[in-house]
């Protein structure tokens, strides 16, 4: 009973719980661009305001959109965590400079017309996929492949790629 408690209020089942969280989120917001779900207006009309509103090239915009459409899945999985909580980061910071540090940290809670949302909403999707790409997928992932992908690239450096929150 003890290790159950133990287990389930480990450092990596705390990571676990970011990891699917955020997953749940960026699936979420992926789907809105990539098939229009959940009220979205789907890829190319996605595309278009991201060009026009905001001056992201297409390709980019692809690319942000596919991270958080397939980083989604993957984190709710637990596959290639780090990966795509690093892809989520590099788009939560430039999401932070080119569009929502400009309007200030919090969010448009009045719904004011023409204001746009602060950036406190991407700083703590910021911190929650830095957490991953630092501490891995925590428990209950399908697999934690980076640390042996990257072993083998860098067989010297192996130990420095194992996730430190880890518990068996």
């Amino acid at each position: 009973m003890l290790t159950d408690l133990k287990r389930a209020t480990s450092p990596s089942m705390g990571v676990t719980f970011v990891r699917i969280i955020l997953g749940v989120i960026m699936f979420a917001h992926g789907a809105q661009k990539v098939m229009g779900w959940f009220g979205g207006s789907g890829l190319e009309a996605t595309a278009g305001h991201f060009a026009r509103g905001i001056g992201v090239s297409t390709p980019l915009f692809y690319i942000a959109a596919f991270t958080e459409f397939f980083g989604g899945i993957a984190l709710i999985l637990g596959v290639l965590s780090r990966f795509f909580g690093l892809g989520i980061l590099i788009e939560m910071f430039v999401a932070m400079i080119k569009v929502h540090i400009p309007v200030g940290f919090f969010m448009n809670w009045g719904s004011t017309a023409g204001r746009g949302e602060g950036f406190e909403y991407n700083l703590a999707l910021l911190a929650m996929s830095g957490l991953i790409v630092l501490a891995g997928p925590g428990l209950l992932a399908v697999g934690d492949w980076e640390p042996r992908i990257l072993g083998k690239l860098f067989p010297h450096a192996e130990n420095r790629f194992h996730p430190r929150l880890q518990t068996r």
